[in-house]
């Protein structure tokens, strides 16, 4: 490739680059020392199981997305599932949520007793479409809750969502699994809605190896969570064996929580990088036939996946895949297209924009530990595609 005109790396940069075997990774945890460090010692200790480090990493958590109660929890969908229960999903009741998602933001409600309805997305943001919710609303009168999700790392439309929910008396679960440190005028997701769940699985903005919380301002909620996460313990004094409610063992581990707190003071700086990324991206795809990602006036956009749209995504895919380059696609089958979701309620036969950005979006490598040399790569492999 002569043409290097989108080639602004500084020589600095470049040498800079980390030695690998000349693929480029869709994702790359980065587990510094002193995490390691940290969970070496609590083994040495024995200190494995729920204790004294997950009090302190859901205080701090807690802090960060400006809430006042964070319970920690085994992964995102267990937090999806028993913030569900704690909101008082009963059989049959009806909640609103995105078929363009990770299929664990239904399933939960499923989980909970609950009936998924569906609503489109916004074909800019791919996040529940208010207008569409508000159509939801209007025909049914079994529905009890909102579940949008913040895909990619972009907050959906939470104010409006939010009152709309005011407006019939519904709650809000954020679904902020792929948004750790997303803004929306500086307000952090997870506190927005009655409650929000986020995962810490090894490819998001930061892990715990495995493992999720759940944010909320609601002592309530809070306090239902921490009975139901620890098969419904009550505190009574006799124990720890009292169980005072149906619960499951949903508990996060102390070596996870300690990862986890580790990675929570590297959050702005694995953020910051992954926002640098996808800036370089926008730059350099800007003339070629593809649509970058959004980032709506008054929101930060924390690109857990830098998507992008391409009419021809599957050669784009395979000439990528040649070039050494991983890419996926988040997500290809819409959740109510799944075998699992066959006869599942859902608020209308088909969802247009949901199903188009199926067959349209690829993810390109966006994570923290992309070099300069990495993310020219890919951008000369894209203009090399459509020239």
């Amino acid at each position: 490739m002569t043409d290097t005109s989108y080639d602004t790396d500084t020589e600095a940069e470049i040498d800079a680059e980390p030695d690998h075997d000349g693929g480029v990774s869709i994702a790359n945890p980065a587990i510094g020392d002193d995490a390691i460090d940290r969970v070496g010692t609590l083994l040495e200790d024995g200190t494995l199981a729920d204790g004294p480090v997950v009090r302190t990493f859901e205080e701090e958590f807690a802090a960060y997305c400006d809430t006042d109660r964070a319970v920690a929890t085994s992964n995102g969908t267990t937090a999806l599932h028993a913030a569900l229960e704690a909101l008082g999903v009963e059989d049959g009741d009806a909640v609103v949520t995105s078929p363009f998602s990770f299929v664990a933001s239904a399933n939960a409600i499923r989980l909970a007793g609950g009936k998924p309805v569906f609503a489109d997305v916004d074909p800019e943001t791919y996040a529940l479409d208010p207008g569409a919710v508000e159509a939801v609303l209007q025909e049914r009168e079994d529905v009890v809750g909102i579940l949008p999700v913040h895909l990619y790392g972009l907050p959906a439309e939470m104010p409006t969502l939010c009152d709309l929910a005011d407006d019939h008396d519904l709650f809000v679960l954020e679904d902020a699994c792929q948004a750790h440190g997303a803004e929306i005028e500086g307000d952090r997701v997870g506190s927005f809605g009655d409650a929000a769940c986020f995962s810490f699985y090894p490819t998001k903005n930061m892990t715990t190896g495995e493992g999720g919380a759940i944010t909320t301002d609601r002592d309530d909620v809070a306090d239902r969570i921490e009975q139901y996460v620890n098969h419904g313990r009550g505190e009574t004094g006799t124990g720890g064996y009292d169980h005072v409610s149906l619960g499951h063992n949903y508990r996060l581990t102390s070596p996870a929580a300690a990862i986890g707190r580790h990675q929570l003071e590297r959050l702005p700086e694995f953020n910051d990088a992954r926002r640098e990324n996808a800036a370089y991206y926008d730059e350099h795809l800007a003339e070629l036939p593809v649509e970058t990602p959004t980032e709506p006036a008054g929101y930060r956009h924390v690109y857990h996946q830098y998507t992008i749209r391409a009419d021809d995504r599957d050669a784009l895919a395979a000439t990528l895949e040649d070039r050494g380059i991983d890419t996926a696609v988040y997500y290809e089958t819409p959740i109510h297209r799944q075998p699992a979701y066959e006869g599942v309620s859902t608020a209308a036969p088909r969802f247009p924009e949901a199903e188009r950005a199926a067959e349209t979006v690829l993810s390109l490598p966006v994570h923290p530990a992309l070099s300069a040399g990495d993310r020219r790569t890919v951008v000369e492999a894209i203009h090399d595609h459509y020239t």
